[in-house]
């Protein structure tokens, strides 16, 4: 990717956890490409293969414009790593005045979001894998644990602990989310034990049980299916016990149909 962003999706996300969507939508943004590699990326249309529209950070501050006037709860930057010097100089252009939400996959510098300090409102990385071996094979992605875990303390430090306004929606603070791989409760159990012991009650946890088998996923017969109840409920029970509060999903979020289209 060169230093302009490219973007291919602009519009109301209602797919986001209750108090980021809420009744009107979060204002989603999505970038193209990713600073990981992911074989069953959901998104791996514009994460791989970069489709999209190259912008300014003019035109993206228009999109925030746009996003605002449309009442969206909040204006949500998902995967923007590697575009945030771009994404920093839009918002001397026009900084909305609703919570600015950055969505990302964790495996993000501290020195990269030390550029957004002052910026963003609301954290919203994954925590992907408790085991680097893991990160490397399915993400190309090493030394993930570490990165996500020193990723999470920058952000937690910009943000602190989680606020809400009088209709419950978030205004600060960090959700960190998990998505549960079939065949890899272990992994996502580990994930739980890594938040809880580096975080605890500082953050909110968000258990993920849409996967559906996508990108490559079909070449890795562990993740060529859905997750199963029973698998979800082994992983649900660990967040319960953990004492962490947050998020979980309904199962029949497993589905093809959730995943936006990528027409700008």
């Amino acid at each position: 990717m060169g230093t302009l962003p490219v973007v291919a999706r602009v519009a109301p996300h209602f797919g986001e956890e209750p108090c980021i969507s809420g009744k009107n939508g979060s204002g989603a943004v999505f970038f193209s490409g990713c600073t990981m590699r992911c074989v069953y990326c959901q998104n791996y249309e514009i994460s791989a293969e970069n489709k999209g529209i190259t912008v300014t950070p003019a035109q993206l501050a228009e999109c925030y414009k746009m996003l605002e006037k449309s009442g969206v709860h909040n204006i949500n930057l998902i995967t923007a790593d590697h575009f945030v010097p771009a994404v920093v100089e839009s918002f001397k252009i026009y900084k909305p005045n609703i919570p600015i939400v950055y969505n990302c996959s964790g495996y993000t510098s501290p020195k990269t979001l030390s550029m957004l300090d002052g910026l963003i409102d609301i954290y919203l990385p994954d925590f992907k894998y408790s085991y680097n071996e893991l990160a490397v094979k399915l993400s190309s992605a090493p030394n993930y644990v570490e990165t996500a875990t020193a990723a999470i303390k920058e952000m937690l430090f910009q943000v602190g602990k989680p606020q809400f306004d009088k209709d419950d929606m978030m205004t600060k603070g960090v959700i960190v989310r998990n998505l549960i791989l079939p065949s890899h409760t272990k992994n996502s159990i580990g994930v739980i034990n890594i938040l809880k012991e580096h975080f605890d009650k500082d953050i909110l946890v968000s258990l993920m049980c849409q996967y559906v088998p996508a990108g490559k996923a079909e070449d890795y017969p562990r993740l060529n299916r859905k997750l199963t109840e029973r698998e979800y409920d082994k992983v649900k029970r660990e967040l319960f016990l953990s004492g962490m509060d947050g998020f979980t999903q309904d199962l029949s979020s497993a589905d093809t149909k959730y995943i936006p289209s990528w027409d700008l």
